[in-house]
Order: C-alpha cells, then structure tokens, then sequence
C-alpha cells in the first residue's frame, strides 16, 4: 500500500510497545499500560494486524488478530504475544533470544471476496483461502520475499490451510484478498527502518 495507515511517530510508538509487549509477555513481567492520552485517533481505529518475528532474517513467529472491530494498538499487542509464545509452527521465544529477533508489523485492510481467481494480483495482495474447516492467510509481502508467482501464491496458502495445492480451483473454496502496510525495525530492538 502507498498510503500509510499511521505516520511515522505512530509506526515508532506502536513498534515500541509490540517490542516491550514482546518481552514482557516471554518473561513472564507484567504487561505494560497504555494510556488514553497516547493514542492517536489511527492507533484507535479498528484494524486487523499481523505482528512478525524473524531471527537472523528467518522467520521465527507470525500472528495475526483479524478482528476488524477492535483498534489497531489492542490488536497488535495481543499479536506481539501470540507471535512470541503461541505459533504452533515454533516453540515460544526464550528470554535469551529477544536479542535476536526482529519487529514488523502488517496493518491489514478488511478483506473482501475474490471472484475470480485471475483477479488476484500478487504484487499487491494477501490471500485468505478457506474450504470447510480449513483456512489460512498469506501476507502481501510473503510472495514477493519468496519470490512466488500469483499461482505459486495460491498452491502454497492452500498447503498452510492443509488442503491440497490446487485447492483454489474449486468453486467450493473461498478465496479474499486484502491490502496491507507493512514496517518494522531496521535491526532487533533498534529504530524504524
């Protein structure tokens, strides 16, 4: 996205409270308190958001709150703590490695529904697959740091939904797209980059 959903001075201060959310929540301290008085009316809107963890540039948690009715700040800091102690793709992050590990965060625009796959625009857009009980989401940014096509894209969100590849194909399965803007710090624990 082109347009930021918060300015500057909102990405430092909402990456300053993922980070010590973070830590806190890994070990085991009380939960910072944020008070009215520092949110900003962006920070307040309702926004979903993804918060991602990397380690030495892999991946190391990502969690989302898809929940568009709560603000942006509630929503991002019970990502911070589901990234760092829920993913069940990692075991949670230690104390020793809060060091290591890097901050970004994915503010996401509602979702809405893709009617033809041809639509989809890989550049651009994240995709949510779901078919019965299975469901799972890509970030925009996922395909092109992988380096994936828009077909790529669709088989690889149907294999993190558990289905198979071509999944997609099937009128059955629902298919949505979102936008997103993304930032994070430049280094563990150091300024926006």
């Amino acid at each position: 996205m082109s347009d930021p959903l918060i300015n500057r001075h909102e990405q430092e201060k909402l990456l300053q409270w993922v980070r010590a959310t973070m830590e806190a929540a890994v070990r085991g301290e009380p939960l910072m308190e944020i008070s009215d008085a520092e949110l900003s009316d962006r920070l307040r809107a309702p926004h979903g958001v993804f918060v991602t963890l990397k380690k030495g540039g892999e991946l190391r948690g990502c969690i989302g709150k898809m929940d568009f009715e709560r603000p942006l700040w509630s929503n991002a800091l019970a990502a911070a703590i589901a990234s760092a102690l829920e993913d069940p793709r990692f075991p949670p992050v230690k104390s020793s490695e809060l060091g290591d590990i890097s901050v970004e965060i994915s503010i996401l625009n509602p979702p809405e529904d893709l009617p033809r796959p041809e639509m989809f625009d890989v550049t651009r857009h994240g995709i949510i697959v779901e078919k019965g009980w299975r469901r799972a989401l890509l970030l925009p940014k996922v395909a092109t740091e992988q380096g994936w096509d828009a077909t790529k894209t669709l088989e690889m969100v149907c294999w993190k939904a558990g289905l198979p590849s071509d999944a997609w194909r099937d009128p059955s399965a629902r298919l949505q797209v979102f936008t997103a803007f993304d930032f994070g710090e430049a280094k563990p624990g150091g300024p926006l980059a």
